[in-house]
């Protein structure tokens, strides 16, 4: 018999890998996990500025990965500097400024190791609320913007002959992106959110047939790294967030090995 946490843990952690799946997808391929990086290294200003305002940890990672979300929108139009390089400033910037507020709040102690590689068994009643409330929140703005989405990733020129909206989607997807980094937080903390977004999803892209059955794969494929990387964790005395992101690594191996889909 399972404990409670133990419960609250797996509920969990299939309401992120259920949302990361589809995302994931995109982010393979419009390879975009510079982009995901900035965003999840974002969110240790986002704590900052939560415990300075003496709001919900939560929501002020949000707000902050939302205006992260709209200075990466705008960055793409800009030529004084290269993208990659804008991303890195944005990047490890707003991780320092994170980590250097929280350093001056001599009064705040705070768990860096769970924000930073997450803290899953210590997910309660109220995490579970953000992951599926949010979570849900974000797939089905994805779902809605799924068919336009995949227009413009398959070739953004020709979209915007056919009259698709590509910045205001791409301004969407970017805000859904944020949303979703906001809520995977608590599974697998900021420095790893990146790797279950990848990895299902490259897994899962040897054997889809179609982008719809892709997105649905890496679901199921993150389902079961958090399935396996709790087992770990639980049975190795292993930290929870580091060992799901090795189940999925483990997945990616082995798909290795395994026929690819042809045709």
């Amino acid at each position: 018999m399972l404990d409670d946490f133990m419960i609250r843990a797996l509920v969990g952690g299939f309401g992120v890998a259920l949302i990361s799946g589809p995302f994931g997808s995109f982010v393979v391929w419009r390879r975009l996990a510079y982009f995901g990086e900035t965003l999840a290294h974002s969110a240790m200003l986002g704590i900052a500025f939560g415990f300075l305002l003496q709001i919900n940890l939560t929501l002020g990672i949000l707000v902050t990965c939302q205006v992260l979300a709209l200075l990466l929108f705008f960055s793409q139009r800009q030529r004084l500097l290269a993208s990659d390089t804008l991303l890195g400033i944005l990047s490890h910037g707003s991780l320092s400024v994170g980590l250097v507020v929280l350093a001056f709040m001599e009064d705040v102690r705070v768990d860096l190791i769970a924000y930073l590689f997450g803290d899953i068994l210590a997910i309660g009643a109220t995490d579970l609320g953000w992951i599926y409330g949010g979570g849900g929140l974000a797939l089905a703005g994805l779902i809605w913007l799924w068919k336009p989405l995949l227009a413009i990733t398959i070739h953004e020129d020709l979209a915007r002959v056919e009259g698709v909206a590509v910045d205001r989607i791409n301004w969407f997807f970017l805000a859904l992106m944020a949303l979703t980094v906001a809520v995977m937080m608590k599974v697998v903390g900021l420095l790893l959110v990146v790797s279950l977004l990848i990895i299902p999803a490259a897994t899962a892209r040897r054997f889809a047939a179609s982008p719809e059955i892709m997105a649905v794969l890496a679901s199921m494929i993150g389902c079961l790294a958090v399935a396996g990387g709790i087992y770990g964790s639980f049975t190795w005395d292993t930290p929870a967030g580091p060992s799901v992101v090795v189940a999925a690594s483990l997945l990616f191996v082995i798909s290795l090995v395994l026929p690819k889909r042809t045709g």
